[in-house]
């Protein structure tokens, strides 16, 4: 069976493991250490102690999200060696304490990138939401502080190095990197009985000139061919393949799921209103441009049996809190995809 869960930033997020727990259905966390500078390997004490706390709140650890991929191994430098063989030892530590999947990005630079965190809605929520003409009006050369909710900082000098750096680095070799990567850390995800998921770019195109490349099913099964692994798979972010029309998202659930390397699931919803423009939505398929109904099916009909959590939601009912990351939106989300799930368990013939 699916194993619903739901993110949780630790101590600094105002959404308490106990609030969590009440969600009905939801039996699993996905979190982090996230403290630890990138790069460096997390200690198994760490990960067991994390593990301990969740589950005396009487959830599981079921996922991390994310061990962040350091820019050197992404840039192909010698210093990956070492850091790879960090991220080696920050895998067999999850083995080791019992935590089965870790979902991770190999997006250059900057993480998942929108330009408005608090976007009203007709309803009177408000919703993150992306413009590729709002983000080239952004002036990075003072560093990474215009940007909104950026987590990473970057100073003027670091950001304008990394760019620099990544002059020289296109599509094919960021491919060529990431495979690097993978012939190293697949065997030992595989020894230590971690499932990897990697995430598509968020959003699923180039931004400030730099490559993107897991943007696409094609690019998606081609991760999964590297290293021919079960271990090697993917996440399933509905919504940042969503935000690119091309992508039919239940097509490529059920490509993926067929071939049995969905390892991780996000679901959310969103509504695209121009070229490179979208905003976030409720879950619910009638709200937005994926039929999430349909991806449902397409995990049922394939035997999905891993973890799913409610991705980013909305703002709703006067909550504050860390955009996209509120606690009702999302509960309402996991009661949504936990009831279509319900459904299409019990009617095998729709």
């Amino acid at each position: 069976m699916i194993q619903f869960t739901f993110r949780w930033f630790g101590h600094d997020d105002a959404v308490p493991l106990r609030y969590i727990r009440q969600i009905p259905g939801v039996t699993g966390i996905v979190s982090a250490l996230y403290d630890i500078p990138v790069g460096d390997a997390w200690p198994r004490s760490r990960l067991a102690e994390l593990k301990d706390e969740i589950e005396t709140a009487g959830l599981d650890f079921a996922v991390v999200e994310s061990i962040p991929v350091h820019e050197n191994i992404k840039l192909g430098w010698p210093t990956r060696e070492r850091l790879i063989a960090n991220y080696c030892a920050s895998i067999r530590a999850m083995g080791e304490v019992g935590i089965p999947v870790l979902c991770y990005n190999f997006m250059p630079v900057f993480d998942w990138m929108r330009t408005d965190l608090a976007l009203a809605l007709p309803d009177g929520s408000t919703a993150l939401a992306y413009d590729d003409r709002a983000l080239s009006a952004i002036d990075i050369s003072h560093g990474t502080g215009d940007l909104p909710g950026w987590a990473t900082a970057y100073s003027a000098n670091q950001l304008r190095e990394l760019l620099q750096a990544y002059a020289d680095i296109g599509p094919d070799e960021l491919w060529e990197n990431l495979q690097y990567f993978l012939e190293r850390i697949v065997p030992v995800a595989e020894a230590a009985g971690v499932r990897l998921a990697i995430h598509p770019d968020d959003p699923p195109w180039s931004i400030f000139g730099l490559p993107r490349i897991i943007t696409d099913g094609a690019a998606l099964e081609r991760v999964t061919k590297i290293v021919d692994s079960p271990a090697n798979g993917v996440t399933l972010c509905t919504g940042s393949l969503g935000s690119l029309p091309s992508n039919d998202v239940p097509a490529i659930a059920r490509r993926l799921g067929e071939a049995g390397r969905i390892n991780f699931v996000h679901g959310r919803n969103v509504r695209v209103t121009g070229q490179h423009r979208f905003h976030e939505t409720p879950h619910p398929s009638v709200l937005g441009d994926v039929d999430i109904f349909a991806v449902l099916r397409a995990l049922r009909d394939t035997g999905y049996r891993g973890p799913i959590r409610p991705d980013h939601g909305r703002m709703i009912w006067n909550e504050k809190g860390r955009p996209g990351y509120g606690l009702y939106d999302r509960a309402l989300g996991s009661a949504y995809l936990n009831g279509l799930r319900e459904g299409l368990t019990r009617d095998v013939t729709r």
